[in-house]
This record gives structure tokens, C-alpha cells and sequence, in this order.
């Protein structure tokens, strides 16, 4: 694992083994497997995923080979796990009732257009932020920082602040003591102090800021996408290293972002898809 992986993908404590297992533990910890199984982007080893999921090294080796006898898992030549075949089954059948993913590619590739940025569009379920798919841009060097599947507590990346920076102070009390020991355990930088201090950019901005709080020199940037009811559940963002944000260009790709993000927010209310237009150049 890298460092980068590392820091995104903190430790939790060992459990204890119990003699027996109630069946509601069981399906937790299938999905906490599964779940951290799809925050490796080329696989994850059988120690990893232990460490992940706070599982012991045995109980999480059952479990994936249980999962890869039904075929939710593979294991590549190499020993890693992976999500299995069929997973996109499943996922093709549930995709029918969230068409948000769908709705939101033409808009993802106009921004990595251009931009020549990488663009993300991530999705908030409770107080975490799940990148759900990403396009790449046209700049020769990139930040690997964010993949599809990565899970982060809201308030961490850009999306997740674009996010936070909609809701209102309720819920954003709410979401900072819910990911507080999450965030601790990927730095101080991710402190409540910090977090109101880059939501209070994005109340004034309309897009949020990640001046490399997740890996230094690996900026982002993200607008809130609102969803049917109107509630800040997906976000748009770019990523790419420090000199590519400086403050001049920071309002061009907050404009292209905001704009993006409308289009996409009126696509969800509508249900159906929009142009995504022209969008601001390089």
C-alpha cells in the first residue's frame, strides 16, 4: 500500500473473534469486506483488507473465499481481490433506479475536456462521499489521489466539502461529530477548525477547495449537484497538482464546475438529459 493509500484508508482496531456469529454480523461484515474490496483500484490483499475492515486475518480470508465461490469476488494471478462478475449483474439491475451516473458522464467528460484536469463525480451516502466514476484529462501529469469506489467521511476532499458547504448548520454540526474520529485518524489537517473554515469558502464561493489536505501538491476543487428534492447529494470535481490551481485559474475552473453542475442538477430534476454546453477553456 502507498502512502497516499494509507492515509485514505486509515487502520481500526482488531475485533475480538466471538465463538458464534448472529446473522446481522455476518451481513455487516460481508459488506464492510465487499466495501473495502471496491476502495482498492487494482485489488486489495487478504492483510489489507483485514486491516480495513477490522476483521482478523482468518475471519476476512473466509469471507472473501466465500464471496469469491458466489462470484461476488475474483483473486487475480498475483493473489490481490477484486470485485467479481457478479457484482456488475447486480449493479447493472440497481443502476435502472439511480440513473444519476448516467446523467452526469457527458458533463464529467466536459470538464476533463476542458479543463485537461481529471474529473470525478462522487455521490454522498450518509457521512461518507463514494467516487463513483471518473475522466480523464489531457494534462500529462495527474494526481492518483481519488479512484472509483475510494469512500471518504464528509468534509475530507473537495466533493465532500462542496457538499457540507450546502447543508445547513444542523446537519453540518451533525456530520462533523459523526466523521470526527475518521477524519483525526487522516490528520490534524481535517480538524473541525480547518473543515468550517473551507466550507465558509464554499458559502461564499459556491465551489469548494482542497489545497492538498489529502496528499500535499494534489489539489481539488467541486460543485454541489442537487438532486430531484433539491438536497446537495452528488458532487463534480477536478483534481491535479498544485501549480495547476493557482488563484487566477482557480475562477475559471470554479465557473466550469458550477455551470456543469447546474446542468446536471437540472438534468435530476427533470430527469432527463442536458447539454452539456460549452464550458470554460484551459
Amino acid at each position: 500500500m502507498t502512502g497516499s493509500e494509507e492515509r485514505a484508508h486509515p487502520r481500526r482496531a482488531p475485533e475480538s473473534e466471538p465463538t458464534t456469529t448472529p446473522g446481522a454480523q455476518v451481513v455487516g461484515r460481508v459488506a464492510a469486506v465487499l466495501q473495502a474490496v471496491a476502495t482498492t483500484e487494482h485489488g486489495g490483499s487478504t492483510a489489507g483488507i483485514a486491516r480495513r475492515t477490522g476483521l482478523t486475518r482468518p475471519t476476512a480470508h473466509r469471507l472473501l473465499s466465500a464471496l469469491v465461490h458466489k462470484g461476488m469476488l475474483d483473486r487475480t494471478p498475483a493473489g490481490e481481490w477484486v470485485l467479481g462478475f457478479e457484482l456488475t449483474i447486480l449493479g447493472a439491475v440497481a443502476a435502472q433506479r439511480y440513473p444519476a451516473q448516467d446523467l452526469a458522464t457527458p458533463h464529467l467528460h466536459m470538464l476533463a475536456e476542458a479543463t485537461g484536469e481529471s474529473a470525478f463525480f462522487s455521490a454522498r451516502r450518509g457521512d461518507e462521499v463514494i467516487c463513483l466514476e471518473r475522466a480523464e484529462g489531457s494534462f500529462p501529469v495527474r494526481s492518483h489521489v481519488l479512484h472509483e469506489g475510494l469512500r471518504l467521511p464528509l468534509g475530507v476532499a473537495s466533493a465532500g466539502l462542496a457538499i457540507l458547504g450546502h447543508l445547513p448548520e444542523d446537519q453540518i454540526e451533525a456530520a462533523l461529530a459523526a466523521t470526527r474520529q475518521r477524519r483525526a485518524e487522516l490528520g490534524t489537517q481535517h480538524d473541525d477548525a480547518h473543515v468550517r473554515r473551507l466550507v465558509a469558502h464554499v458559502r461564499e464561493h459556491g465551489w469548494s477547495l482542497n489545497p492538498g489536505r489529502i496528499v500535499e501538491g494534489s489539489w481539488g476543487m467541486a460543485a454541489a449537484v442537487f438532486d430531484a428534492s433539491g438536497q446537495p447529494r452528488y458532487a463534480l470535481s477536478l483534481t491535479g497538482i498544485e501549480s495547476r490551481f493557482r488563484p487566477a485559474r482557480q475562477r475559471q475552473l470554479g465557473a466550469a464546475l458550477l455551470d456543469q453542475a447546474h446542468r446536471l442538477s437540472t438534468a435530476l430534476r427533470t430527469g432527463q438529459a442536458t447539454s452539456p454546453g460549452p464550458s470554460v477553456g484551459r
